[in-house]
């Protein structure tokens, strides 16, 4: 036994560190055809660490302090210019971190547009899907309260925007809101808030959670781009999944060209464009906060965008936003429940009818523009496409019992819904050529319309799927 041997055995006799490597890696036994969009996973544990490591040497010398320096710029603002003007690759180090913070939106939104696809959300991978968006909602206050730290003009103003959304709850809403700043305006406390949850409570949670994510996953097993389950089909004499091969050294080499080309990708972005237009880092945000000197356009960065289209396309109910705060609120909750929605034989789109690759690209379409609309002015025209894509947004996740459940076809059912799609298009009609217009209404109808000529394969009986194989195929 060679001395490294005698370490290892000691060790395993107070940890199961060879244990834990053979059930997680080494005799952890995936789904052997894997694909192009199953490198998002690993991509985005990649990314978190790049954020943790980046985040650390960049909290060595940021100050969130609000106060004004003998110069009349804000502590805050003026650390960060320090850490890019001063500290020795404090420009690469902030520029890593602020890169990363957009990329793990990319990685975590294909990875979730991966679990939409080949249905990961489905049983018995309930679990793995609720971690998964918990995770997504961690990230999403997590990016928040780190926007606010560099003090800049868009920082200030985006979070004065977001955080009034919560006071336009009834009853309560100002209560919340003044917990949530710690103070009756955005102002030190804030910051001081928001610093001590971005570098301490939220990334700790995120870790919590992601453990969480794998091991609910490795307990079930991963999905695969075919739906099927590898654990059906075993070798009698060693129990190894018939159509699995180890993780290590198979994935973890193909994970390693994933990282490759992800590296070359957030270096050309981080070295050469690192605002990306202004999408990843705004102009304003080079300017000091300044509470009394709103901006011009006030918009989120571009990973919330599309909630915040949706928070603007509801129009106000006695003076107050709470409808659309609602509507922005359910527009992630949705997200939750979408595992009990699906009533689908397959799992997999490649198995599925033409009616749920139909609409899947029509929600992918409509949370594209909602995105592009978050960031643009309002106009009549953005307010209306705004408010048909969030009826499409809404309309993908609360019809899907109905339109994934193949034994609702048929004329007589489809004789009904013709008849709504007339009746939608008249009222539509009356509603346009009516002086005095009802808000919304022809946006909800024309939606409605929309939506039925989607659907009409299903209405016909003639939304075919195919045939869900026995075992993986290649």
């Amino acid at each position: 036994m060679t001395r490294t041997e005698k370490l290892l055995a000691w060790v395993d006799e107070r940890f199961p560190l060879t244990a834990t490597w053979k059930q997680h890696l080494a005799e952890y036994y995936a789904p052997k055809n894997f694909n192009f969009w199953y490198f998002f996973g690993s991509l985005a544990l990649l990314v978190l660490v790049i954020q943790i490591v980046t985040g650390i040497f960049l909290v060595m010398h940021y100050k969130p302090d609000a106060s004004l320096n003998a110069a009349g710029v804000p502590v805050a603002f003026a650390s960060v210019e320090y850490i890019m003007r001063d500290v020795p690759w404090g420009w690469l180090i902030r520029y890593l971190h602020s890169t990363g913070a957009s990329m793990f939106f990319v990685v975590v939104y294909l990875h979730m547009f991966r679990g939409l696809m080949y249905g990961s959300y489905r049983a018995p991978r309930e679990l793995i899907w609720i971690f998964g968006c918990i995770i997504y909602v961690a990230l999403m206050a997590e990016a928040f309260m780190g926007y606010l730290l560099p003090w800049g003009q868009m920082s200030f103003w985006g979070a004065q925007v977001i955080v009034n959304l919560f006071s336009a709850i009834p009853f309560f809403g100002e209560e919340i809101g003044i917990w949530i700043r710690g103070d009756y305006v955005i102002s030190d406390a804030t910051l001081n808030r928001f610093f001590s949850f971005h570098v301490i409570a939220l990334p700790l949670a995120l870790l919590a959670l992601v453990v969480l994510h794998l091991v609910a996953l490795h307990e079930v097993g991963s999905n695969n781009p075919d739906g099927v389950e590898i654990k059906k089909h075993k070798d009698p004499n060693t129990g190894i999944p018939l159509d699995g091969i180890p993780f290590h050294p198979y994935y973890t080499v193909k994970d390693i060209l994933g990282v490759v080309v992800f590296l070359i990708v957030f270096a050309v972005i981080v070295f050469f464009t690192p605002e990306m237009g202004g999408y990843f880092l705004e102009a304003n945000n080079f300017i000091p906060a300044d509470p009394f000197k709103t901006p011009e356009h006030i918009a989120p960065l571009w990973y919330f965008t599309a909630f915040y289209s949706i928070l603007r396309a509801v129009p106000p109910l006695f003076d107050s936003q709470f409808p659309g705060v609602v509507a922005m609120g359910m527009a992630i909750v949705v997200l939750f429940f979408l595992p009990w929605l699906d009533r689908a034989k397959a799992k997999s789109i490649r198995y599925r009818g033409t009616v749920y690759k139909s609409w899947i690209a029509v929600f992918v379409a409509a949370f594209v523009i909602l995105s592009y609309l978050g960031i643009q002015s309002v106009t009549p025209l953005y307010t209306w496409l705004a408010r048909i894509c969030t009826v499409i947004y809404f309309a993908f996740f609360l019809l899907m019992p109905w339109y994934t459940d193949e034994t609702r076809t048929g004329k007589p059912f489809a004789k009904t819904v013709l008849g709504i799609l007339v009746a939608a298009a008249l009222a539509l009609l009356v509603n346009a050529a009516s002086a005095k217009p009802v808000p919304m209404l022809s946006e909800l109808l024309f939606a409605v319309f929309f939506i039925g000529i989607a659907l009409m394969p299903l209405y016909l009986g003639g939304d075919k799927t195919k045939p869900v194989p026995e075992r993986v195929t290649a």
